[in-house]
């Protein structure tokens, strides 16, 4: 009889290191790519992880605010190694596409109005405007079946279409909704209970750990305001801090609030610009939340008060980066113990379908927003562009085609097309 293979010691800190600065670098395809991605590594290929355990944390994941393969990549290392662990894998999947954001975003900034670099902005609009139809569509079909959930998404577009809603607000009420309707539900067999001590526990460790997080926050972050001699900076902490809350959905739903924000009520950026940094967010590795990098770049480079516009720039783009990510490991630190009851609870997954049906009608407003700015340019239809998008989104839905490689051939083709005029 064939003996059972012994599952493989754990990694020390330097071949977590190792493995997920390798991640980082080759993560393109967004969320659903790194999650098959970090499966194949972890589970497959070293079993660092079993099956079992790799669901329960996703499905844990998912339910947190803010960018859910970062958070698994971060519970993959609290797992095992600790928090040092944690700090690694969570950083090292971040870092390599925050590194060319700021690239990138430092190239769109400085050379944005030449002919060239405007060429290659407008060949990559209208593909982002398919790219995010195609992602409305995969993830309305997935998640609208029932019509509870339908109603959900129609009320959270007109609640941010007509009643101009804070985004916020939209997903908070989205989610008490589901939690209500989830209290009636039964436990299910195999949910772990938490006895009233544990919870005492566990509350107390939360609590250290909030304290901990709070500093690590204010330091960094009061000095840097300090350093710049406030300006701009400020604000782009308090609204990045306030959107890591509530990044439910991840990129694609948060769009929509910081685009109200910061196109809209501060003006730092164009609509058109806010598409421009999606599209690089889909061609470069890590999260697609990165665009938010791309956001606090622009807004302190245009108005850098007393510094270099550079420095003003990656200051923005630094802080606004830090604020983004810091919430996330302390979501999975505090809740990483807890994974086997609330990946379980009939409330948190009530509350998490509740919420993405709302994602569902936050990302039609995001469709309705770019689509406005792209294909209706001043009123008037756009046709080139509009056949762009439409082929675009049929590339990804009917052929599986790569984000990433479709924003660079659309690029291609809008270099193409300003070359030989």
């Amino acid at each position: 009889m064939t003996e059972p293979v012994a599952p493989p010691s754990p990694p020390g800190l330097g071949g977590l290191a190792r493995l997920f600065a390798r991640i980082g670098l080759i993560s393109f395809g967004g969320v659903a790519g790194q999650l098959a991605l970090m499966h194949d590594e972890v589970v497959a290929r070293r079993r660092w992880l079993d099956e079992a355990t790799y669901l329960r944390a996703l499905n844990f994941c998912m339910l947190l605010p803010g960018p859910e393969a970062q958070q698994l990549a971060t519970f993959v290392g609290w797992r095992l190694a600790g928090w040092r662990g944690a700090a690694i894998t969570g950083t090292l999947f971040v870092l390599p596409g925050a590194l060319v954001m700021a690239l990138l975003a430092y190239i769109a900034a400085a050379h944005g109005e030449a002919p060239l670099v405007a060429g290659l902005f407008a060949g990559v609009k209208p593909v982002v405007v398919g790219i995010v139809a195609a992602a409305l569509w995969r993830l309305g079909r997935r998640a609208l079946n029932t019509t509870g959930a339908l109603l959900v998404a129609l009320g959270a577009l007109l609640a941010l279409q007509l009643l101009q809603a804070p985004f916020p607000l939209v997903v908070i009420g989205a989610g008490l909704i589901g939690l209500f309707a989830g209290r009636r539900e039964a436990a299910p067999a195999g949910a772990v209970p938490i006895t009233r001590g544990g919870l005492v526990r566990q509350g107390a460790r939360v609590l250290r750990l909030a304290v901990l997080f709070l500093l690590l926050w204010a330091v960094p972050v009061l000095l840097a305001i300090w350093l710049a001699g406030g300006g701009i900076f400020p604000a782009l902490t308090a609204l990045f801090t306030k959107s890591a809350f509530v990044t439910f959905g991840g990129a694609y739903a948060v769009l929509p609030y910081i685009a109200d924000q910061a196109v809209a009520l501060h003006g730092w950026l164009s609509a058109g610009e806010m598409v421009d940094g999606l599209a690089l967010a889909e061609t470069t590795p890590g999260p697609t939340i990165l665009v938010l990098e791309y956001v606090g770049f622009l807004a302190a480079f245009k108005q850098p008060g007393a510094l270099d516009p550079l420095v003003a720039g990656l200051l923005g783009a630094g802080l606004v980066t830090y604020v983004t990510f810091l919430p996330s490991f302390l979501f999975i630190l505090a809740g990483a113990p807890l994974v086997e009851h609330l990946a379980r609870a009939p409330a948190a997954a009530a509350a998490l379908t509740a919420i993405t049906a709302a994602v569902v009608g936050v990302m039609a407003n995001l469709a309705l927003f770019f689509g406005e700015a792209v294909l209706l340019p001043g009123g008037q239809p756009a046709w080139g562009p509009l056949v762009v998008a439409l082929a675009s989104m049929a590339a990804l839905l009917r052929f599986n085609l790569a984000t990433h490689g479709l924003v660079l051939a659309g690029a291609a083709v809008g270099a193409a097309l300003t070359v030989m005029t």
